[in-house]
């Protein structure tokens, strides 16, 4: 069993080859984690003599099926705990990343799948990003980027690509959250910002960066 400093090393690990990158160079991954590049190499070095990771000097790493499988159960153990502090506690979407954090770590199996059925079996977490099932198998939905929409169609907001509190806090004063229906009225060339019609209530502008980081579906 991994130590809660493995589980958020794997967990980086597998959303830093999310884009399809077939290894995780330990530079990157020291970013990720906040850490120096030495300490990365050394916490790499100990999953791959646990047999969670590939690792070649120079290449970097990735997950074997043991280490995802150990990811994608923290990653479904995370984003259970927002749903059930959002739906149940009554934290905003902005406030439970970082409870959600600490709570991931436990290991009762028996209370994830209770926690699991207690909330009817989620598909999908408070920012729309998938949640793994109890054998890790993940349902993704056909998601763009807003900025890539055309105009004049209609679309509906699914999830939120990078999900600072800060970028969640202003999605909330716009009046923008996961189901939010959003028609593009126009792009503006000179800088890339969108006007957008939020629920057929109000238009308002976005920036091109908050364009880019809400995924959204027909």
């Amino acid at each position: 069993m991994p130590s809660f400093t493995e589980e958020n090393y794997l967990k980086a690990i597998y959303h830093l080859s999310e884009d399809g990158a077939n290894s995780v160079l330990t530079n990157d991954l020291a970013e990720a984690m906040n850490t120096k590049a030495a300490s990365a190499t050394d916490m790499v070095k100990k999953l791959a003599t646990k047999k969670f990771i590939s690792y070649k000097k120079y290449y970097g790493a990735s997950l074997t099926a043991k280490g995802k499988a150990e990811a994608l159960t923290v990653i479904r153990k995370h984003r259970l705990w927002e749903t059930f502090l959002v739906k149940q506690l009554g934290f905003a979407w902005d406030e439970v990343h970082e409870v959600a954090e600490q709570l991931e770590h436990i290991q009762s199996k028996r209370l994830i799948e209770k926690l699991d059925e207690f909330l009817e079996y989620p598909k999908t977490d408070p920012h729309g990003d998938p949640i793994p099932d109890a054998s890790g198998k993940i349902v993704k939905v056909k998601q763009v980027h807003l900025s890539e929409y055309p105009v004049q169609k209609k679309c509906v907001v699914c999830a939120v690509k990078k999900g600072s509190p800060s970028f969640l806090q202003f999605l909330s004063k716009i009046g923008i959250g996961i189901g939010a229906m959003l028609t593009i009225v126009d792009k503006v060339d000179f800088d890339g910002s969108v006007e957008i019609s939020i629920d057929h209530k109000k238009r308002i502008f976005i920036s091109k960066e908050a364009a880019e980081n809400l995924l959204v579906t027909e």
